[in-house]
């Protein structure tokens, strides 16, 4: 019997600078009002999002001023690496492990481009030793963070003994564009904030900690690139938002958690709790709708929204980590959607591995 990998630890950290949500839609009027028709209409997005602040890399007068690839990039491996540490740090010292006897890295990050990539940038400053294995994963948007534990699970499983440790890290402030007057750019200057989370994984006998990879999976609808990714010009990144999330989830999340519960052998009944990425407050009442559950079950992912908005892929931890702390449940699945369009989905149980 193949030993599961157990959630050893689970950290969070964010950048230095808030982002009070009045502030973002006052610098958002101000600069796209009087060039976007649309913008005073659309306006209402900010108080919607059910976000009260966000947190990002830089000032929120930086954001004021155009931006390229070089400035965007500069900042990216500056407060990339910075998150990265940070949240590994705690990550490793939560699961009494040290960074040298780290034997996998799985870095999880789509807001930015690092080459050499930003386990690479921090391996001295982190004390890594030279024999550990990187697998940096690039693309996967908000649905990272989930697929990135699944990853780090499947390594450790495929090595017991092994310590593996995933960090994501993403900094979409920095895609903020004020050249763009698009519904969709107006959206995402109201909902995405920054943040990074990591985790320690290992599988074996009395391997402890947190709770028990159970299993993963993932379902891929057709014919949805449209629905959620980036663009890239000269400029930066761009989002897409070609097609509305929250009526695309209530309609087809469903079928596709029950299939992938099918396939670990499970059912919905037997879920205790559904952890969902908070895509945003209608992403988090599709969600609610689509899982058959009670309106306003998804408690804690409100709160995580309130406080830093939607980070992309580090969000779902940032909400996991916050189930784990107050009250355990027994069977616990993670749950997000990314480009792709793809559901991702990790279940987790109390107990030992196995």
């Amino acid at each position: 019997m193949t030993a599961r990998a157990s959630l050893l630890s689970l950290a969070t950290a964010n950048p230095p600078h808030d982002l009070p949500q009045d502030e973002v839609a006052a610098m958002a009027r101000e600069l796209f009002g009087p060039r976007f028709a649309e913008f005073e209409r659309m306006a209402r997005v900010f108080e919607t999002t059910g976000i009260a602040r966000r947190q990002g890399p830089r000032p929120i007068d930086w954001y004021r001023e155009p931006k390229g690839w070089p400035e965007r990039t500069a900042v990216y491996l500056e407060a990339g690496e910075a998150l990265f540490v940070e949240a590994a740090e705690k990550a490793l010292a939560s699961a009494g492990v040290g960074a040298a006897e780290v034997d996998q890295i799985v870095t999880v990050s789509s807001t930015g481009v690092a080459t050499p990539s930003l386990e690479a940038r921090a391996f001295t400053r982190m004390g890594f030793r030279a024999g550990v294995q990187r697998v940096p994963v690039f693309g996967l948007g908000c649905a990272g963070g989930v697929t990135g534990l699944s990853i780090a699970a499947r390594l450790a499983e495929a090595r017991p003994g092994s310590v593996v440790l995933l960090v994501a890290v993403e900094l979409c402030t920095l895609a903020f564009r004020m050249d763009e007057l698009t519904k969709a750019n107006v959206v995402a200057t109201a909902l995405f904030g920054d943040g990074a989370a990591a985790a320690v994984l290992r599988a074996g006998e009395a391997a402890g900690g947190l709770a028990t990879v159970e299993g993963a999976g993932e379902h891929t609808w057709p014919d949805t690139l449209d629905v959620m990714g980036w663009n890239v010009d000269p400029v930066g990144f761009g989002v897409i938002f070609a097609r509305s999330i929250p009526p695309f989830a209530t309609q087809h999340v469903g079928p596709a958690v029950d299939g992938v519960l099918d396939r670990l052998g499970l059912t919905t009944r037997e879920v205790d709790r559904f952890v969902c990425h908070p895509g945003g407050t209608k992403v988090v009442e599709a969600m609610e709708i689509a899982l058959k559950l009670e309106p306003g079950s998804l408690d804690v992912e409100r709160e995580v929204l309130r406080d830093h908005g939607n980070m992309s892929a580090p969000t779902a931890l940032f909400a996991l980590k916050r189930v784990l702390e107050a009250r355990p449940p027994e069977r616990a699945v993670l749950l997000a959607l990314g480009p792709g369009f793809t559901a991702s989905a990790v279940s987790l149980v109390q107990g030992a591995a196995g």
